[in-house]
C-alpha cells in the first residue's frame, strides 16, 4: 500500500455515530481515572499507532488543535494521516495541545503546563503502548475511595498532581484499550492504599 493510499485508510466508516461513541469513552476515561475502555470504533492507522489511540486523534484533533508526534511516531505516513483525517497542524511538543508517543520518546518537560490565568492551555499527552508499568493507587475526583492502576512509573505523575490546577492530562492507549490520568488524581504506589 503507498503512503498516500495509507493516508486515506483507516477512519471512521459511520464518521456520526462512531465519533460521537468514541468521544464519550474519551470523557468518560477522564472523568473515571484508572477505568479501561474499549474503542473498537475504526480501522487500523499506520504503524505504530495503536487502535485506541488513532481513535482518539479522530475526536479530538482538529485544524485548530497542534499536534506533536514523538519519536517513532513521527512517521512521514502518520503525518499524512493526521493530515487528512484531522487537518491537525503537526508543531513542536512545546507549542502542542496533544502530544502522541511511547513513554520512552516523550519529553514532558517541554510541554505546557497552562498558565495561573489559563491551566486549560496545557497539553494532553497520548502515551501508546502504556499498560505496562508499577502497580499504583489513584484518589481524587471520579474516584470513589481508591482505585488500582498501573502507571510507567510513579513520582512524574505525583509531581504533575502537586501542580495542580496546572499540569499535563494524560490518556494511556494499547491495542483498542484506553484509560486516562487527568492532573487532579492523586497517585501513590499500588501497596500504599
Amino acid at each position: 500500500m503507498s503512503m498516500a493510499t495509507e493516508a486515506l485508510t483507516g477512519g471512521f466508516s459511520d464518521a456520526p455515530r462512531q465519533s460521537a461513541r468514541a468521544f464519550r469513552a474519551a470523557l468518560e476515561a477522564m472523568a473515571r481515572p484508572g477505568s479501561t475502555y474499549v474503542l473498537q470504533e475504526m480501522g487500523d492507522a499506520p504503524a505504530p499507532v495503536s487502535r485506541a489511540a488513532a481513535t482518539l486523534l479522530l475526536v479530538l484533533c482538529d485544524p485548530e488543535t497542534p499536534l506533536h508526534l514523538a519519536g517513532d511516531y513521527d512517521t512521514e505516513a502518520l503525518r499524512g494521516w493526521v493530515t487528512f483525517h484531522t487537518g491537525a497542524p503537526l508543531l513542536s511538543a512545546d507549542k502542542a495541545m496533544f502530544v502522541l508517543g511511547s513513554w520512552r520518546a516523550l519529553d514532558l518537560s517541554a510541554l505546557s503546563l497552562g498558565t495561573a490565568e489559563y491551566p486549560d492551555r496545557s497539553a494532553t499527552v497520548i502515551v501508546d503502548g502504556a499498560f505496562n508499568g508499577v502497580d499504583v493507587a489513584l484518589r481524587g475526583p471520579g474516584i470513589k475511595d481508591v482505585t488500582q492502576s498501573r502507571l510507567p512509573e510513579v513520582a512524574v505523575f505525583q509531581d504533575n498532581a502537586a501542580q495542580f490546577p496546572l499540569g499535563l492530562d494524560f490518556y494511556f492507549t494499547s491495542g483498542a484499550k484506553l484509560s486516562a490520568l487527568p492532573r487532579s488524581t492523586k497517585v501513590t504506589l499500588g501497596g500504599d492504599v
